[in-house]
């Protein structure tokens, strides 16, 4: 393990992230308000310390798989540590671990909250607590790759620990040349949205701000009442499309844009993906239109947004879904396991993974009719070779196993099942809203200092796909 090489990228990270910080000043200042002396004192302090990181440090070799899983993981904590500062500077979060929880929550895309009262917060503090959303959707660290070249390093294994799907997409050759392709596209596609929803009728700070937890599917919002605020049909049905766009593999819409209009059709896992919402909306839309809502095109509205608010692992609400029937709220469940597309901005365990599973099962219940058969597993016309379909396997194990402990644990710090249950599979899953006491209309402030700990620590597992986050804890990962 190079850990000269480590703490080097991790201080420039830092200096990069110490300019992210500059950025909700000119809200503060704009809206007449004081918070802005933090973001400086925070920025100044990040800055320093990654200085120092960085010109103490150097190295001279390429980061290799180990360092990769270090530099992410670690570099998500950092960002979180120093982060939080701004929160409890101003004192609006005077708590660590609850300034922890809400930072490591906002770069994670998680969007579970411990504030009661959200809009108290002065601009400067909504704005960094959107932006980190946006900053963790699709990765600093994928962000840096760009301009890692710069310090003579070559990004590869940074990528597949931040993208550690079962079949990565690299886009180029090149993996600076893909960090900058994917981060394009999700600038273009940000600013678009943003224009809607100022047409909408969002101001430009409510409509960055919602946009940032849209596209990193996120789900922090400027309200307390999240987008149910404005009740506006169009709002909801502009938010609908781009929770879609942000759960979907982010390299067709490289391919669209670059004139490929059969690339979304031919992908497997998007049609599938599709399809989930498709089906969940008809089924809980019979429950919502017979039981809730008596116009069917706001049964419609309303079911479509929350079932795609929670596949793509926004979090974002418009209804109170625990008023729903116990099978739609099972439906939604499960999908908090299931998450977006590979490739996107979303949690879960990622549709792909899904999609193998399938094929996996009916090619072994057509091995025992045809046991001398070579039965292949194909995701479009590419046959996946056995060790991915190992891999997904092994995940699918860690995740229950994950959530099974993790549901033990908030049991006896005092949680009901169904609100473990739920906070374990939002935090894993990178939702945000769950069920029982920490659902869409409740939040996690209630939740004991040690719980708190344990769901910030899901929330990172979550985010980096487990194995990036459980290998740092093997012993033989730090011996040579």
């Amino acid at each position: 393990m190079q850990l000269h090489l480590i703490i080097h990228i991790l201080g420039f990270l830092l200096i990069f992230l110490s300019g992210a910080m500059l950025l909700p000043i000119p809200f503060s200042i704009y809206y007449g308000e004081s918070d802005y002396i933090y973001f400086l004192i925070t920025a100044f302090i990040t800055f320093l310390i990654g200085l120092i990181a960085f010109k103490m440090t150097r190295f001279d070799r390429e980061v290799r798989a180990r360092e990769g899983f270090a530099i992410v993981t670690l570099g998500w904590t950092m960002f979180s540590l120093l982060g939080c500062l701004p929160f409890i500077l101003s004192g609006y979060i005077p708590s660590f671990t609850d300034a922890f929880f809400e930072t490591m929550s906002g770069f994670t895309t998680t969007g579970a909250t411990i504030l009661v009262d959200i809009q108290k917060l002065p601009h400067g503090l909504l704005f960094w607590r959107s932006f980190t959303h946006w900053l963790g959707g699709m990765g600093i660290i994928v962000l840096s790759l760009a301009i890692l070249p710069f310090l003579g390093v070559g990004g590869m294994q940074l990528f597949k620990a931040e993208v550690p799907g079962p079949v990565p997409d690299k886009l180029t050759p090149r993996v600076t040349e893909t960090a900058k392709i994917l981060w394009g596209v999700y600038i273009v596609i940000s600013l678009t949205e943003t224009i809607f929803l100022m047409f909408g009728g969002m101001s430009l700070f409510d409509a960055l701000c919602h946009t940032f937890g849209t596209m990193a599917t996120g789900g922090f919002s400027t309200k307390n009442a999240s987008i149910g605020y404005y009740q506006s049909p169009y709002i909801e049905y502009v938010i609908i499309v781009f929770m879609i766009i942000a759960g979907t593999n982010f390299s067709l819409h490289y391919r669209l844009l670059r004139g490929d209009f059969k690339a979304h059709r031919k992908n497997n896992e998007l049609l599938l993906f599709i399809g989930l919402i498709g089906g969940a909306t008809i089924f809980i839309g019979y429950d919502t239109f017979f039981h809730h809502y008596p116009e069917l095109e706001v049964a419609f509205r309303k079911t479509l947004f929350q079932v795609t608010s929670i596949i793509t692992t926004t979090g974002y609400g418009t209804a109170d879904y625990e008023q729903w029937a116990f099978s739609s709220q099972f439906i939604l469940f499960l999908f908090m396991f299931i998450g977006g597309c590979a490739g996107s901005t979303g949690g879960g365990m990622k549709v792909i993974r899904l999609y193998v599973l399938i094929k996996f099962v009916r090619a072994e219940v057509r091995r025992l009719l045809h046991p001398s058969a070579v039965i292949p597993i194909r995701v479009g016309h590419t046959v996946i070779p056995r060790e991915i379909v190992t891999n997904v396997l092994g995940f699918l194990a860690l995740l229950t196993g994950l959530f099974i402990t993790g549901v033990i644990l908030m049991s006896v710090l005092g949680l009901d099942l169904e609100s473990s249950f739920g906070a374990v599979a939002a935090t894993l899953g990178n939702i945000g809203p769950g069920l029982g006491s920490v659902g869409p209309t409740d939040n996690y402030a209630h939740i004991p200092v040690l719980g708190k700990w344990v769901l910030t620590f899901f929330m990172l597992a979550g985010r980096l796909e487990i194995y990036t986050v459980l290998i740092l804890f093997a012993p033989s990962f730090w011996k040579k």
